[in-house]
């Protein structure tokens, strides 16, 4: 499809998306437009097979979303930083959830020696940074795909530990329970997995875990931390 038919595509599905949306339920949009209370906030790779709603079977106005380049997450990052802040402290979400991915690009090109070029090669740096720290490690995986999983993996670890140290997570965390998650996307499967690496387990009133709940799908955060999505 050329470039030009791709996105008069995406306009003409987005006026029948709309229509079947508004003909669903009338107070859809408008409600939408009334403002949001989303109770996620996902930071993830910028990845085409990687759209968090979709996955995560819910709905616009669920997920308070930032996305980039293999869900690189740095304390200099004002980007990233501003949208924690934002999502955090002004939306209250309850959970933060990291999520990387299998068949990262960022990844593989971090395991190579060839240069990226431009500024995706000083953007890639911190898995650069993983890759020497973890080499002996690395090295002992054979299979590249597994290699490229692992040191993803990896980068997750390390956001993870980034964001448990910003001070708007941890007041967050201390002041009303806010959990985090650190989760991997299995693309050739489209399972989430959770890594069980953040705040471990949270506090919920129920003790059944907390509901997020879409229209064909609800996910459901777990005491001990897992986390799973249930049909409805």
């Amino acid at each position: 499809m050329a470039a030009e038919d791709a996105f008069a595509y995406a306009l003409s599905s987005n006026q029948a998306w709309a229509g079947y949306k508004g003909h669903q339920n009338p107070d859809f949009f408008p409600k939408l437009a009334s403002g949001q209370s989303p109770s996620i906030l996902w930071l993830g790779c910028s990845d085409s097979r990687c759209p968090e709603t979709t996955i995560l079977g819910l709905q616009p106005g669920d997920v308070f979303v930032h996305r980039n380049i293999a869900n690189v997450i740095s304390a200099t990052d004002i980007n990233t930083s501003a949208v924690i802040e934002y999502a955090v402290f002004h939306l209250k979400v309850k959970h933060v959830v990291l999520c990387g991915h299998s068949a990262c690009g960022g990844a593989a090109a971090a395991l190579s020696d060839m240069r990226v070029g431009g500024v995706l090669d000083t953007w890639l740096t911190p898995l650069k940074a993983l890759r020497s720290a973890h080499e002996e490690e690395l090295t002992a995986i054979k299979d590249e795909k597994a290699r490229a999983v692992r040191i993803a993996e990896l980068n997750i670890e390390a956001g993870i530990k980034v964001l448990m140290a910003n001070m708007t997570i941890r007041e967050a965390i201390e002041e009303r329970g806010l959990q985090v998650h650190g989760t991997f996307f299995d693309i050739g499967t489209g399972k989430i997995h959770d890594l069980g690496i953040g705040t471990g387990k949270g506090h919920h009133a129920d003790g059944d875990g907390d509901v997020v709940r879409g229209h064909h799908a609800k996910l459901v955060f777990r005491d001990e931390g897992a986390a799973g999505m249930e049909a409805q």
